[in-house]
Formats: C-alpha cells, structure tokens, sequence
C-alpha cells in the first residue's frame, strides 16, 4: 500500500543554496534590506491613517550606517516592527510573506506602495554577512527584542532595549566583502537601486545635524505631466542618466487603468549617426529598482532610448530581477510602444519643423523600431522620412507618389512622381537613394542638372530598412542606390548603341568583370559613369555585413557618345587611344568608388604619361 508524507527541508541545507544563489548580484541585498524597511514604514503610515498607530515621534525615514571598526553595516528604520513571536513567524519561517500577511489582516489597504512579495529578502543579508542581528520594537508597545544568526541553522533571540517602534538590521560584513564597509560604495548602491523610494534615506545620519536624503521622494515621473515644465525633464534626465546633452524629446507615461504605468522615456542626442546605440531603460516596481532593460517589459527597439519606467502589476519571481512572461506583462509592452507612436505622430502633425530637426537623432531609431515590430511599423509608416538631394525632408509615400487609384486615372504620358521611375514589370516605383553624397557627387549633379530627385541613406542601418520596406510594399515601391542604373530623364539625343566604340573599350580595358555599353547622356562633360546591379551590389554588402568576403563586383561601364572627347576615340592612334579608354575608365571608378592603391598607382603613371604629352 503507497505512502503519503509531507517533504522535510533542514535549514542548515537551505542556507548555503540562499546564500549563493537568491540574487545574481551580491549588492542586491542593500536594495532588499532597505525595501524592507520603507515596508514597515509604509505599513505604519496606513495604520496611522486607519486610526490603529499613533505617529512616530520623528519623520518616517530609513538610516544607513556604517561602522569600520565593529566592521557592520546598518539599516534602521521607524516603521511597523515587530513583536518576539513575528519575529519568530516571518524570520524563522523562510519564504513566508510579511506583505500577505498584512493585506490579509487589513483587509481595508490596497496594498499600494507595498513592495515586498517574498520572506527572502532579509536573507540577501548573509550573501556578505557572516552574521546578521535584528533589533526591533513593534509599534503596539510589546518589548523590545534582539534576533542574531550567522546564517546557519540555529539563531538566538532576547528582550533588549530600544526606545522607539522600528527595526534595525545590523549585518557584519564578510572580510572579502569589506567593499561592503566603503561610503562610496553604499551611497551608489543606494541611489542606483532606491533613487526614487518614497520615504527619505539617509547616509551617516546625525541628529540636530544638517542632513541631506540620498535618494528622491518624489520623482518627476510620478507627477502629472501637465505639472512638468522642459527644465524639470531636462534636469531629471541629466541627475538620472549623468547625460549633460539635452534630450531631443519625451514621453511621459502616466496610466492607472487598465495597467499602472508610469515613467518618462527620452530620445538622447545621438553621438554617431551610423551606429544604434543602447539606451538605458531603468525598470522599478513601485520605485524599487528591479534592473535595466528587461525586454519582456520593455520592447527591444525601446532600449535605444533612455527612461525610466515604474509598474508595480508586473509579477516578479524571487529574484525580483526577471520577468514571467505572462499576457499582463505583453499589455505592458503594447501600451508603451503605443504610447512612443502617439508622441511621434502628434510631434510629426502638430511641430513638423521640430520632427524634421529632430530626424537626425531619432532617425535610426524609428527605422529599427520599424523592423523589430510590424505593429510598430503601422503606427509610424506615415510619419518616416528621408532629407533628398536638395535638402528637404520628403516621406516614403511622397516619393513613391499618388496611391494606386490616383496612377490608374493619371494620364499615360504624364510623369509618376519627380525622381522616381515606375517599373512597367512590376508596377512599382523606382525610388533613387544615395548612400554616400561625397562619393556619389558626380551622379548627383547629373540627377539634379536632369530635374531628378534621389533621397538619403547613409545611416547604419538604411540597407535593412530599405529591404524592409520593400518587402511590405513588394507592388509600390523598387530602391535604387542612383548609380545603379541610368534613368531616362538623364539620357540625351544622340546615338546611343555604338558598337565601334564598344570594342575599342572593351580591348583597352580588358577585364571580365566590366561590361562596357554606350548611351547618349543629357550631361555631355561626363565621358562615362560605372554601375553596379542594385541587387548584386546588396548581396555582397550583407556578406560583408555579417563576417563573409564581400567579393568582386561587376561593372557595367556607360561610355557617354555625347561627350566631346569621347566622339574623338576613334579616330586616335591606337596607343593614345588606349590611354583614353584606361584614363576615363579611371575617372569613372574614381566617382564610383575609392580607388584600390594598385588602381592609384595606375592612375598615377597615366597621368604623368599626360603631362608628358603635354609638354610635348
């Protein structure tokens, strides 16, 4: 016949396993001794609104101490304490709940600025104690008492003296965590994980003496948006993210229903346009500091900004440090990438001139946000734009044109759209892009001296994006980097197909890898322009991208039979003609691309061939 038992965990088996592996950061047990301890406070502070304490005698505040020569470290607070026998039932008893324990007894509280969860916390202590003691006096007036244990499986526990309701938790420090014992250290530990708690906490306090809180009581994101000037978020982003640049905007997060949330996100001043920089986004639950940029909270592409965000529904394990992945936690993330949209389209519609200032900085970041999420894409798809060859900020959709009704009334004859070619095979539009201005300037100035427009992309990540956009609008819109190819409004009058002159390029050039063609060019001062399939080129820039050999283009060479010295190639001796052909082959990979040095060195021995004939 089976037996039934109930599973019997020692302690002494217990507390090495707490010691070791409860947090993943030794320094976490500051944050969870002084949690504690606005706990009790928070929990005096509403029985003295319920009429069942009388106030304490001095302000609600948690003191930290340190003290070299006994080698402790203190955190004493005035709030709720307790009596022998809650010592012995929250202390001793591992894993019991102070916090349900109280909402179930007070029934009356909502639990609001209540943060503890779990009966672990005090146990951080002994990840750099060797002992810990506890002096506490419960605000119902019951003795004093003092609870000491070094961490193992027996603790002692005495009546002792302590004049005012409260608990003090004294922790003597390991000798190999004497960081533990430094000013410094503590007083960072404190503002990185209490900066925003709701009772004042103080370093080294004095009494009668002018003493200055660690952390911030009331918090900028706590307030309501409409009470915050510019300067209030500016010198809030400076004092939490020591970033001296100003922000480029904000977004202040302020929901109460049907999820509590609220934080302030920034948009800092990017300080290299071809890279994503990470942000910092500082997670807390009520104002507790649980970690930076914890993605089931916060989505990816929001980590490129700065915030800070406070929701005290997210459900935490032991650790306090990670998230479950549950759907409270998903309607987190979809109200703020929502609320990120929101701010961006009310900015782009109501302050056009400051999103196109702000375009700059915030540009990489859409982008990214963009392929990240598609739900985010459909937010924004409206509001994304490129600065053209002129200057100006045009959207995707103006360069790709009128919608389909409106091309399908359109005259045939009539032009798509200024710079943008349609595609008679898949109906989409050619939209021209420059990836580098310095490097494409010769095929900028033919592309304006035509009347044709090409947009910018020469961030990081404008090579993704301009496939993903692609891939969402496959029937709209084709991107051509404007030396891919030769668009029809710069082509002129003239013979276009020569194949005389065809052969003699192809003799003096002599290479597998360039297909030489000819075309009569509305710019008659170019002798000829290098392209490179789009397509092919993209290839070979994502194996380089990702660690591969980015390999050897081929060139297709448009030898322009407008240009005057072209026109005269033919009818040169055949040692000067394949001097020109080799010396306007390098003038056209020079404003395609930089020249390799065995290239240089070939240029440089034509060009002193040159002077030498001119000197002749």
């Amino acid at each position: 016949m089976a037996k039934t038992g109930n599973i019997k965990i020692s302690s002494e088996n217990m507390m090495p396993i707490i010691k070791k592996w409860l947090y993943s950061d030794k320094d976490i047990f500051l944050r969870e001794i002084i949690a504690n301890g606005i706990d009790a406070i928070t929990k005096h502070s509403k029985l003295v609104s319920m009429g069942e304490a009388t106030e304490p005698q001095s302000e609600y505040c948690v003191k930290v101490s340190i003290d070299k020569k006994a080698k402790t470290l203190s955190v004493e607070d005035n709030g709720i304490g307790m009596s022998e026998e809650e010592v012995e039932k929250y202390i001793t008893q591992i894993a019991f709940s102070g916090a349900n324990d109280f909402f179930e007894k007070y029934e009356k509280t909502n639990g609001d600025g209540i943060i503890g969860h779990f009966g672990l916390g005090f146990y951080s202590a002994y990840m750099v104690s060797s002992s810990v003691e506890i002096i506490t006096k419960s605000y119902t007036g019951t003795p004093a008492v003092r609870w000491q244990s070094d961490g193992e499986s027996t603790y002692e526990i005495e009546e002792t003296d302590k004049a005012e309701a409260g608990t003090k938790v004294v922790m003597h420090i390991l000798p190999e965590e004497k960081e533990f014992l430094e000013e410094g250290n503590i007083k960072n530990l404190i503002r990185k994980y209490c900066s925003f708690m709701p009772y004042n906490i103080y370093f080294d306090y004095k009494e009668g003496g002018e003493n200055k809180p660690v952390n911030d009581t009331t918090p900028l994101y706590m307030r309501s948006p409409k009470d915050c000037t510019d300067e209030d978020y500016k010198k809030f982003y400076t004092d939490t993210f020591m970033d001296y640049n100003d922000p480029v905007f904000w977004v202040h997060l302020n929901m109460d229903y049907p999820i509590n949330v609220k934080g302030i996100l920034y948009f800092p001043k990017v300080r290299n346009k071809v890279e994503l920089e990470r942000g910092k986004v500082k997670l807390y639950c009520n104002r507790v500091f649980i970690a930076d940029n914890i993605k089931e909270v916060i989505p990816e592409f929001l980590m490129l900004l700065n915030g800070v965000i406070d929701c005290p529904d997210i459900p935490l394990n032991v650790s306090r440090s990670f998230l479950q992945n549950d759907k409270q936690v998903q309607k987190i993330a979809k109200h703020i990438t929502k609320k990120v949209a929101d701010k961006l389209n009310s900015l782009y519609k109501k302050d056009r001139e400051k999103y196109e200032a702000a375009w700059d900085d915030i540009a990489n970041f859409i982008k990214y946000g963009c392929i990240k999420d598609d739900e985010f894409y459909k937010m924004v798809d409206g509001i994304i734009i490129y600065k053209d060859i002129n200057g100006n900020f045009i959207s995707v959709k103006d360069a790709i044109g009128p919608e389909e009704t409106a091309k399908e009334s359109a005259p045939a004859e009539e032009p798509a759209s200024e710079g943008a070619e349609e595609d008679p095979e898949s109906k989409a539009k050619t939209v021209y892009y420059v990836s580098d201005a310095d490097q494409q300037a010769q095929y900028i100035k033919m592309f304006k001296d035509a009347g044709l427009n090409a947009i910018c992309c020469d961030n990081y990540i404008d090579p993704h994006f301009i496939n993903y956009i692609e891939y969402k609008l496959p029937d709209k819109v084709k991107f051509v980097r404007i030396d891919a190819d030769v668009d029809s409004a710069l082509k002129g009058d003239g013979m276009a197909e020569d194949s005389a002159l065809i052969e003699i390029f192809k003799s003096g050039i002599d290479s597998e890898r360039v297909t030489v063609k000819t075309e009569a060019l509305r710019d008659t001062k170019t002798p000829a322009i290098i392209n490179v399939d789009e397509y092919m080129r993209r290839y070979s820039e994502m194996g380089a991208f990702y660690g591969m050999s980015e390999g050897d283009l081929n060139y297709t060479m448009i030898v322009n039979t407008a240009n005057p010295q072209v026109g005269k190639i033919k009818d040169m001796p055949e040692d000067k003609q394949k001097f020109a052909v080799r010396h306007i082959y390098k003038l056209a990979l020079l404003a395609f691309k930089k020249l390799s040095p065995e290239e240089v060195a070939e240029f440089m021995e034509d060009e002193m061939y040159l002077l030498d004939e001119i000197a002749k």
